[in-house]
């Protein structure tokens, strides 16, 4: 099993607190990107507010369509931000080990049972994980990863769509994910 550690993120409000939000595995080298991220909008902040306020010179609000698209993009950096925040507080960081069982970071590979000479890979965990994308995520708590969370090779699981439809997969392989 891999060893965890709480990321060192200053604690913030927020409407999830950290014991309800599902913990997400990052590797160190994902953690630094996103912490890179966060760092660089936070310090974007005054040049997007003095935008804002240059467009406020230039008149009119409510015909101004530079200033509500400088409002749209602090609400979308805002939104990034305290995104990034509570994601990365509810994070765990550490080397995923080899495991004889499917976990969160594995790159796994399935075929699905009514078509058992296509088969799918794909990375179980978070968009953010993977700076590439290289492979399609899935999220540990959709229904796939719940389905799957657990798995050996060869084994076959049956998980329920959104549409309600039972559908049957077979774990082929899986292995950590490296990026």
């Amino acid at each position: 099993m891999p060893t965890w550690r709480r990321c060192p993120v200053p604690a913030r409000r927020s409407t999830v607190s950290s014991s309800e939000a599902p913990k997400t595995w990052l590797s160190q080298d994902a953690y630094d990107r996103l912490q890179a991220e966060l760092d660089e909008m936070i310090a974007n902040r005054p040049a997007v507010a003095a935008e804002i306020n240059a467009r406020r010179e230039e008149g009119d609000l409510r015909e101004n369509g530079g200033y509500h698209a400088a409002r749209e993009e602090q609400s979308r950096q805002e939104g990034r931000i305290l995104y990034l925040k509570e994601f990365l507080r509810n994070s765990e960081i550490g080397e995923v080990q080899k495991s004889d069982t499917v976990t969160p970071g594995s790159v796994v590979t399935i075929y699905f049972d009514d078509d058992q000479t296509d088969t799918e890979t794909f990375l179980l965990g978070s968009r953010e994980i993977s700076s590439t994308t290289e492979h399609t995520v899935y999220s540990p708590e959709s229904a796939l990863g719940q389905a799957i969370l657990g798995s050996r090779p060869g084994q076959t699981v049956t998980y329920t769509a959104p549409s309600g439809a039972d559908i049957k997969v077979t774990v082929v392989e899986f292995g950590p994910f490296e990026g």
